[in-house]
């Protein structure tokens, strides 16, 4: 088994993931390797990894580096260990399904097996910190949560359990919406969630009470200038490097919003923005 590191830059690094998913539709491991830097992993023989020339056609200027490995024997049991469960003092857990339920409030079970993790990155630990404080909406006709950009659905199915009902859980990746939709399944919520395709650069967001946004930072610069003014109460935005988040926030103060609070953890941050005139729904 071998494994190949296609290493590109930050910023460029949505782009990648859609074109390298033609070539990995299984899924492919993604890793942040710095500030700068992304790697994006195949796994296989050699004969079902894409080539190196190929690789350098298809990513032109994006493409930092290649890095080829072969794997040891014990590769899957290594990469199991890899992925640790995320407990939040008593109030929230989430695991992978071959380890034991911790004693929490919530337990919440998220396969890896697509590439997505479990959750137990800085970003969405951040996005879950803010989440657990908030307070559920009533009496909406629609969705009381939008998970945007869901992956594999950690923060829709906790909002879910949370109370934060109905989940909208959007993505533009087919293979974090089928995950989104097995993980719903899995932990009891499917019936609270609904999956979809979402162009977040050619579609508007639907209005909501809360918005759960772990994207890059670029993504989430493209929505606040798209955006005709506040149409969301609160918006929790992650996936932002420390030094990512001060001009973040300034891009959605132009569309009304005050920053409420601020996160950060393991050089990421987390950013609770809130619209004019809302009441503060923390939970308590």
């Amino acid at each position: 088994m071998r494994r190949l590191g296609v290493r590109v830059r930050r910023a460029d690094a949505e782009l990648v993931l859609a074109a390298l998913l033609e070539l990995a539709p299984a899924g492919l491991e993604e890793t942040d390797l710095n500030a700068q830097t992304v790697e994006y992993a195949f796994y296989g023989s050699g004969e079902e990894l894409p080539s190196d020339g190929d690789l350098r056609r298809l990513l032109g200027g994006a493409l930092v580096g290649l890095e080829h490995s072969e794997l040891a024997d014990d590769w899957a049991v290594r990469w199991r260990e890899f992925h640790r469960p995320l407990v939040l003092g008593d109030r929230l857990s989430v695991r992978p399904p071959w380890e034991p339920a911790p004693a929490t409030a919530l337990d919440l079970v998220i396969d890896p097996g697509q590439a997505f993790g479990t959750g137990a990155h800085a970003t969405t630990r951040l996005c879950l910190e803010l989440l657990l404080d908030r307070r559920p909406a009533a009496g909406r006709q629609g969705p009381g949560v939008i998970d945007l950009g869901c992956g594999s659905g950690v923060l829709a199915i906790a909002a879910a359990r949370l109370g934060h009902l109905p989940v909208l859980a959007l993505d533009n990746d087919p293979l974090a919406v089928a995950a989104t939709a097995e993980n719903a399944a899995v932990n009891g919520v499917a019936e609270l969630i609904a999956v979809r395709h979402f162009d977040l650069l050619s579609e508007p967001v639907p209005p909501a009470p809360l918005v759960l946004a772990n994207l890059l930072a670029p993504l989430l610069l493209a929505w606040a200038r798209a955006m005709p003014g506040p149409e969301h109460a609160e918006i929790i935005a992650s996936g932002l490097l420390e030094h990512e988040a001060e001009p973040v926030s300034g891009a959605f103060a132009q569309r009304g919003y005050r920053e409420r609070q601020r996160l950060v953890r393991d050089g990421w941050a987390a950013l609770l923005l809130q619209a004019p005139g809302r009441p503060d729904p923390t939970a308590g």
